[in-house]
């Protein structure tokens, strides 16, 4: 039994220094951004006219509370756009991060309350953003080593 324990120990080992911290970051930040970013790019016609059809899901589909729908239209459409680029370059990742964690609980809460088994995986890569930043491969750590 300790054989066995040792050897998946080593291969564990193994796996942990094959893959670099950078990656992960950059993969956890270009699955995030992907994700908003197709969604911002689905509210809009052109460059950032945003489409009546979205105007439409923010006034009686999407429940969102205290924010007038127009408004929340605009907020999310730019948001899904501008939060994505700084997770792209690495620049100010866990603001981004945050902010977007911050949208998906709002999402979560009073859009698709069911869609939980989705959002979960957006929150834990948004969570390892914010915890451990951009990564190597970044502005950040260009910018504040």
């Amino acid at each position: 039994m300790n054989a066995l324990i040792d050897t998946m120990q080593r291969l564990f080992d193994f796996i942990g220094k094959s893959i670099p911290e950078w990656g992960i970051a950059l993969l956890a930040r270009g699955a995030i951004a992907y994700t908003f970013w197709s969604s911002g790019r689905s509210k809009v016609s052109g460059f950032l006219d945003i489409s009546d059809s979205t105007f439409l899901l923010f006034e009686h589909e999407y429940g969102v509370p205290l924010i007038p729908p127009n408004i929340a239209a605009h907020m999310a459409t730019y948001a899904e756009h501008f939060f994505p680029i700084l997770l792209v370059l690495g620049l100010f990742t866990r603001f981004a991060a945050l902010s977007l964690l911050i949208m998906t609980a709002v999402i979560q809460l009073f859009v698709y309350p069911d869609a939980w088994n989705v959002h979960m995986w957006w929150a834990l890569a948004m969570l390892y953003l914010i915890r451990h930043g951009g990564g190597l491969v970044s502005l950040d750590r260009l910018l504040w080593k």
